[in-house]
């Protein structure tokens, strides 16, 4: 079982999953990185260029995500190191540091909660998250070209790719691609045929909408959809 609401830190998602059968449905890519919770072990997801099935013995999970771009200011290591990476919060941090932000989740009633204050207070220590990456990330939500959305922002191309590296793990078009992928999922989701879903999302036509959702959530939208 899944189960999601809006976190208490501004652009985050707290989540959790409890597994009773073996994980069926992928994690799509989507821009953004998580602190998890797993039974005991804290890690870090990266941004993913792909979809992604979670493996391993372990039946609960809690997670904060976080808005696209912001997280490795958090967590002190640029996103390109983790791109398509889980890795033990342990790499990242000292040990001792982790074992009692370990501890500390795993005692408490609800691990979500637990998990979501340790991020609250990250990010009271590092301060607000540069508001270039937000603006970033609304101007490619809208399907604008990456070299537009550079020149509103002031930046020029290979600037905002090295800047996009370190927040996002890969460049803007990689971002771009991960976020039209998701608009068209939500679009198809609520019902929309794939036709008009690709023409909508800002896909050439409904071939290219397949084609990109087989590559990056490794299936087609329809088998994708009927995981829900």
């Amino acid at each position: 079982m899944y189960s999601e609401r809006a976190s208490r830190l501004s652009g985050a998602v707290v989540w959790s999953r409890t597994l009773e059968e073996p994980v069926v449905r992928p994690v799509l890519p989507d821009g953004c990185m998580d602190l998890l919770w797993v039974e005991g072990r804290l890690l870090v997801a990266g941004a993913d260029t792909r979809a992604y099935v979670p493996d391993g013995p372990a039946a609960r999970y809690a997670g904060v995500r976080f808005f696209p771009g912001t997280a490795p200011a958090l967590l002190g290591v640029p996103a390109r190191e983790l791109r398509d990476r889980r890795v033990e919060l342990s790499d990242l941090w000292s040990a001792r540091r982790v074992r009692r932000l370990t501890a500390r989740v795993d005692a408490a009633v609800d691990p979500v909660t637990a998990l979501e204050d340790v991020a609250l207070e990250l990010a009271a220590d590092t301060g607000p998250p540069d508001p270039l990456l937000g603006r970033l990330v609304a101007g490619l939500g809208t399907g604008r070209p990456v070299a537009a959305v550079a020149d509103e922002l002031g930046l020029g191309v290979r600037q905002l790719h090295r800047r996009s590296l370190d927040a996002f793990g890969y460049g803007p078009k990689t971002l771009a691609r991960v976020l039209r992928l998701q608009r068209a999922l939500a679009l198809a989701q609520s019902g929309v045929p794939f036709a008009a879903t690709a023409v909508r999302a800002g896909f050439a036509d409904q071939a290219h909408l397949a084609r990109d959702v087989r590559e990056l959530a490794g299936m087609p939208l329809g088998e994708l959809l009927g995981l829900g």
